[in-house]
């Protein structure tokens, strides 16, 4: 099934591209959410009138994204969290703790852009992608000790 994008689906595209996707995946995820619209003659008429300004914006986004990832670069956040001695905290460090860490450091970052498959639940030195835009990742270092 044709359809167009009316937001930017991760792992499918941006907003105003024509995919096709599965007839139940637009059915029951992307129509109902008011992701995209099916691609009819007059859709596919009316958003190609603002391609060129949607194109724009991407471009500014992108900039935008890798002047952050270059600040990013060098970022390290340090975690102190109470631990048995075998090194397993007594809890985990997550995202939204990497996001707030981020942003008292002076960095605002989109809070579904921190990629951490699992809770970081050891210490020592742990790498955290943030993906700020589909093609713009960035890594920060994070160190996690044990709290005395």
């Amino acid at each position: 099934m044709k359809v167009i994008l009316k937001n930017t689906v991760d792992n499918i595209g941006r907003a105003g591209e024509i995919k096709e996707v599965a007839a139940g995946y637009a059915r029951n995820f992307l129509l109902p959410r008011r992701l995209a619209e099916l691609a009819t003659p007059a859709a596919v008429k009316y958003w190609e009138k603002g391609k060129e300004k949607r194109a724009s914006l991407v471009a500014a986004e992108i900039k935008t994204a890798k002047d952050l990832a270059e600040k990013l670069a060098g970022v390290k956040l340090t975690f102190s969290m109470p631990a048995s001695e075998e090194g397993k905290l007594f809890g985990s460090v997550g995202k939204t703790d990497v996001l707030k860490s981020l942003k008292a450091a002076g960095y605002d970052v989109p809070k579904n852009s921190v990629r951490l498959d699992t809770a970081i639940k050891t210490t020592g030195e742990h790498e955290v992608e943030l993906r700020l835009q589909p093609e713009v990742a960035a890594k920060v270092k994070v160190t996690v000790s044990a709290r005395e």
